[in-house]
């Protein structure tokens, strides 16, 4: 085991709360340093113990190429009310980046249909808050979105260069941030 300590041993795969909304008692997979699965928890304790678990970031372009931007509810566990300009969250237990960024996307969104996201990279966000394993997605909404009331305080679709604007002005998730700092030297490298 590493550095974090023991890991509580969890047989249930996923423990979501009413409507799908994911819950301090979901159980997560706890992961190293290179992402390999080494024990589950409960989400609460993995943020309460700084443990190492995966989370999926989505950024969502509606048809005129503009980004979601929202602002999380004020009783989210990490970073309530901040702004992002990702949807997404924590993998359930046994659950791939694939299939969270998707029902992450659908969720916060508030729709059905959505084409899978495509996966771009993977990094490792760590603070010494916090510790998680993050997948990068970018999808195309052409739906009406209707975020989900518990998870999205407000939302707009912003251009490029109306989010460039407001990073400087608007409190945003530190992890969604980092993420898009990294996305855009991802999309610098790969034109």
């Amino acid at each position: 085991m590493s550095d974090q300590g023991p890991v509580r041993d969890q047989s249930s795969a996923s423990d979501q709360g009413e409507g799908g909304v994911l819950s301090a008692d979901e159980v997560l997979d706890i992961v190293d340093e290179r992402d390999r699965v080494v024990g589950r928890a409960p989400r609460a304790e993995a943020y309460a113990r700084r443990l190492r678990h995966r989370c999926a970031f989505v950024l969502v372009r509606d048809a005129a190429d503009r980004i979601f931007v929202h602002r999380r509810t004020a009783r989210k566990l990490v970073f309530p009310s901040r702004y992002d300009m990702f949807v997404g969250g924590v993998l359930g237990a046994g659950e791939s980046y694939d299939e969270a960024a998707l029902r992450e996307a659908e969720e916060e969104l508030g729709v059905t249909g959505l084409p899978a996201p495509t996966p771009l990279f993977r990094f490792l966000y760590e603070t010494p808050e916090h510790a998680w394993w993050s997948g990068v997605y970018e999808v195309r909404c052409e739906l009406p979105v209707r975020p989900q009331a518990e998870e999205v305080a407000w939302h707009a679709f912003l251009s490029e260069e109306e989010l460039a604007v407001r990073l400087g002005e608007w409190p945003w998730v530190p992890d969604g941030y980092e993420a898009y700092r990294r996305l855009r030297e991802w999309y610098a490298a790969h034109p």
